[in-house]
């Protein structure tokens, strides 16, 4: 059997920066971060972590209907309106997103954070559902947001809502590939979202691995870093166009890269605590679907969130995956970890590191955890050539993803 080649055609973000992929780049490009103070949240107690990298406050009436917007909470709307945009960058007709060629894979760790506490804060008290409408059960139904991006834009292909948190992404990019080389759709909507909410942050918080460092939320992410102190959770949305090469190529679209492997590996070892040797595994076995070697990388996005075990990890799995010498950054120091949102929003900026030939460093990255040095940590921006890369995304749960990306005509 032969299987399709799968490039990709279109980007769409709602971000901690805002609205749009310029500007998700555009701020990533200029070092800046978009994690700040929760107000309220130092009133919530046993929370000791008091800052995220939420999505700027959006208009929603403006932005969607309400015929739409009714079944939908923020986490649905952040993947509706990065759909839309994804859609318009490809230049994809109605035709061909009604026709049933097209799918969705979109995930994210539940359905609306919001949602969640606004239903259990009514009906716990005294039990009641007197006062709650039947429309809110979509907003916190763990596929709202594949079903919902479906709904509002009539796709009648297949829809897949991988939920494995911080991987849900990663994984939905994964899976539209495979259904796209299989010719099972020729084009698929793929990506993850998710919500800033205080009771996410107080999961990571509970398991102390959230940062506390408060009083300087713009330092507080520090991946690979000798003084790093944990996560700093964010929402979000993104968005990817993936599509048949062939498709693409006859409508003259503009294509961004090719996926060329894909890297999906359990870790039963433990439910919370990282494995070096299945993340290098999932990086080993994405090069080996694309047909690379170690030296054919010219770059590793990491996954790092800022958390010690998690760093370590990833930095020895890196080094024993493709070499010491390989750049490697993330962009948790900019954006937080928007974890369902993380694998897609942090792939765009490395599809645009390929574009610029330009690679952006780790932010707050300033004194390397020796543990980590094993990896070659990039701590400014460098022009690099860069043809092909390693995009990691891992979770909670044992789920560790690679993504091998090429770029495109050449």
């Amino acid at each position: 059997m032969t299987l399709n080649r799968v490039v990709i055609t279109g980007r769409g973000a709602i971000s901690p920066f805002g609205i749009g992929v310029p500007a998700l780049v555009d701020n990533i490009w200029a070092g800046k971060s978009a994690i700040r103070c929760m107000p309220g949240w130092a009133e919530i107690e046993g929370l000791r972590s008091y800052i995220a990298a939420p999505v700027p406050e959006l208009d929603y009436k403006k932005l969607l209907p309400r015929s739409v917007r009714r079944t939908m909470g923020a986490v649905a709307m952040y993947a509706t309106l990065a759909a839309k945009e994804a859609i318009a960058d490809a230049a994809l007709a109605d035709q061909i997103i009604t026709s049933g060629d097209t799918g969705v894979a979109i995930g994210s760790t539940t359905g609306s954070a919001a949602a969640y506490e606004d239903f259990y804060s009514r009906y716990l008290p005294h039990r009641k559902l007197g006062e709650i409408k039947s429309g809110e059960f979509f907003q916190m139904m763990s596929h709202s947001c594949s079903a919902n991006v479906c709904l509002t834009l009539g796709i009648k292909g297949e829809q897949w809502a991988p939920v494995s948190a911080c991987t849900s992404s990663s994984q939905s990019i994964g899976l539209g590939y495979i259904l796209i080389q299989s010719g099972r759709q020729k084009v698929m909507l793929c990506g993850g979202a998710d919500e800033a909410h205080a009771s996410v942050t107080g999961v990571f918080d509970l398991l102390r691995a959230a940062s506390c460092n408060n009083e300087n939320p713009e330092e507080s992410c520090r991946p690979f870093e000798q003084n790093r102190d944990g996560v700093v959770c964010g929402g979000g949305s993104g968005i990817l166009v993936l599509e048949d090469y062939e498709s693409a190529k006859a409508r003259g679209a503009k294509i961004y890269g090719e996926i060329v492997g894909f890297g999906n590996v359990n870790d039963s070892g433990h439910i919370a605590n990282p494995d070096k040797d299945s993340m290098s595994l999932a990086m080993k076995k994405a090069m080996l679907e694309g047909g690379l070697t170690p030296e054919d990388i010219d770059y590793v996005n990491a996954h790092a969130t800022g958390t010690e075990l998690g760093d370590i990890a990833e930095a020895t799995a890196i080094c024993q995956a493709v070499n010491g010498e390989t750049p490697v950054s993330s962009f948790k120091g900019h954006l937080g970890h928007t974890l369902g949102a993380a694998g897609t929003l942090e792939l765009i900026a490395v599809l645009e590191m390929m574009e610029r030939q330009e690679i952006i460093p780790t932010r707050n990255l300033k004194v390397i955890d020796p543990r980590c040095s094993s990896a070659n940590l990039v701590k400014s921006k460098e022009r690099l050539p860069i043809t092909t890369v390693l995009k990691n995304n891992f979770a909670l749960g044992g789920v560790n993803t690679s993504l091998a990306i090429r770029r495109y005509g050449l």
